[in-house]
């Protein structure tokens, strides 16, 4: 199994997000779980990517060429995948996961977020997709896609297909349900 990490590529304000990340990156290749994202060596993306190296995890990395800047790109992957754009960083990403999974992040985690919920909204896979919830990041993007629902922009049943988690072990729960 491999799952996609979609997080942020800086470390954000509180040690928690790094600790946390760490955590989840040594225990998915614990677990034989390997993973799929960026590329990238820094921010969140990076510290994940490399616990799963530590303890000797799959790591895929999708990098656009564009941004294949020495000191951006990880250069101890186990595979390394260029392509040419963002759109078909994303296709890729999704090609190669069997789940995906939302740590803190910015513009870009929230980009691949509701790439991958529109997706299966539409029918066009039915892998999970989780919100890891650390330090309560995303109850307020929770609470948004509620009142989406109660709007009648989004059924219940689309909202249902999100996991949201705050342990590794919630994780590994929601995706084996599936």
């Amino acid at each position: 199994m491999r799952v996609a990490i979609y997080c942020g590529s800086r470390m954000g304000g509180n040690p928690i997000y790094v600790e946390k990340a760490i955590e989840l990156g040594k225990f998915l290749a614990n677990h034989g779980i390997g993973i799929v994202y960026g590329g990238s060596i820094i921010g969140l993306m990076g510290k994940v990517a490399d616990e799963v190296l530590v303890h000797g995890g799959e790591v895929v990395g999708v990098m656009p060429t564009f941004m294949q800047w020495k000191e951006v790109t990880h250069q101890g992957l186990t595979e390394l995948v260029f392509v040419e754009t963002m759109h078909e960083r994303k296709a890729k990403m999704i090609e190669l996961a069997d789940a995906f999974i939302a740590l803190p992040g910015g513009a870009g985690t929230m980009d691949e977020f509701f790439d991958v919920l529109t997706l299966s909204q539409v029918g066009q896979h039915t892998k999970a997709i989780c919100l890891y919830n650390i330090n309560h990041y995303y109850d307020s993007l929770q609470a948004h896609l509620q009142h989406t629902v109660d709007e009648g922009f989004m059924l219940k049943s689309q909202q249902d297909q999100i996991g949201v988690v705050s342990s590794p072990e919630e994780l590994m729960l929601f995706i084996n349900q599936l």
